[in-house]
């Protein structure tokens, strides 16, 4: 399904030790969100014995027991900088493109976006977020890397298991290959290397109240999507990803696309709070307008529907890729 080439970068030492390899684990249902989050106990096996499951994406809340052991994200309100410089401040063109989203009162929008053409970068607001099943992206980054650490490809059970978890956003896939990378200790020293400075793996299961914020996920749309030489991650990991992000199923391809005319890749989050009642919703990935490349991540959270939420970050997508296609 990933076919083995060659590394584009040789001779280019790992700036890290290489992660070990944990051994993955059987999984069984605790409590499950509305499609974008599982959250279930897990057991270890030895590697051979995984059974893989398959998860609803149907089922409207998430268990007290487990989503409420990570409280709600304090408000902040978005604060965009600017650099002074004498061209047009990328940072504040987005503010400004932002600015005019509708934004319901008490939710919480953060965007980053890189035009890959000219380099030019800018983000809007602060604080960090649920990832929801953005978290799968970097799930998989930190499998491919362990692989590539190894000198190894990808096992069948371990592809199959990245193809539902990125294409379907199936949660007890996601589950397993968190367990297979050590959980949120595996995703921090994966993301010490990536760059990602700012995000941390949820506790214990729950991989998805991992807290990130959207600067950092544009740092690993770069090392996906990026300048080749400047990532972790070699030819054949950065082909898996693009691939199965470029494959979104029916129904789960929203959010960022929305803001390209063609070539969109991308995954995306939705979780509704159980005490709350409101929705966390995410999107990150690669877009083309005209024949240009946008990398955007746009993360929200108070949203009072996950239909608004989707709207929200949609909206927010097409502004951030205005602001620096006229910038």
């Amino acid at each position: 399904m990933f076919p083995h080439r060659a590394r584009r970068r040789s001779g280019r030492p790992s700036r890290r030790r290489p992660l070990g390899y944990a051994a993955v684990a059987s999984v069984a249902l605790l409590g499950v969100t509305a499609a974008g989050t599982m959250y279930v106990t897990a057991r270890a096996h030895d590697a051979g014995e995984l059974v893989s499951s398959s998860a609803s994406s149907t089922t409207t809340a998430t268990t007290e027991a487990t989503v409420e052991a990570v409280t709600a994200p304090t408000s902040a309100k978005p604060t965009p900088t600017s650099s002074g410089s004498a061209e047009p401040d990328a940072d504040a063109l987005l503010a400004e493109a932002v600015g005019s989203v509708t934004v319901e009162a008490g939710a919480r929008l953060s965007v980053a976006v890189l035009d890959t053409e000219s380099g030019r970068s800018a983000v809007y607001g602060d604080g960090a977020f649920d990832t929801a099943s953005i978290v799968k992206a970097d799930i998989l980054a930190s499998l491919l890397l362990r692989a590539q650490d190894a000198g190894r490809e990808l096992t069948a059970q371990e592809k199959t298991y990245a193809s539902a978890m990125i294409r379907d956003s199936d949660n007890a896939s996601a589950t397993a290959l968190w367990e297979a990378i050590g959980r949120a200790r595996g995703l921090a020293e994966a993301n010490e290397r990536f760059g990602l400075d700012d995000t941390v793996g949820g506790d214990g299961v729950l991989w998805g109240l991992t807290q990130t914020t959207a600067a950092d996920q544009l740092t690993l749309l770069r090392q996906v999507f990026g300048d080749a030489d400047d990532s972790e991650l070699d030819e054949t990991s950065r082909d898996c990803l693009q691939g199965l992000m470029g494959d979104i199923a029916v129904g789960q391809d929203w959010g960022v696309s929305a803001a390209g005319s063609s070539g969109s890749a991308l995954k995306n989050g939705w979780l509704p709070r159980s005490a709350t009642g409101l929705w966390d919703i995410n999107s990150v990935g690669r877009v083309e307008v005209d024949g240009r490349a946008y990398l955007v991540a746009v993360l929200s959270d108070g949203n009072s529907t996950k239909a608004g939420g989707i709207s929200m970050v949609e909206a927010a997508a097409k502004a951030a890729v205005s602001a620096l296609a006229t910038a």
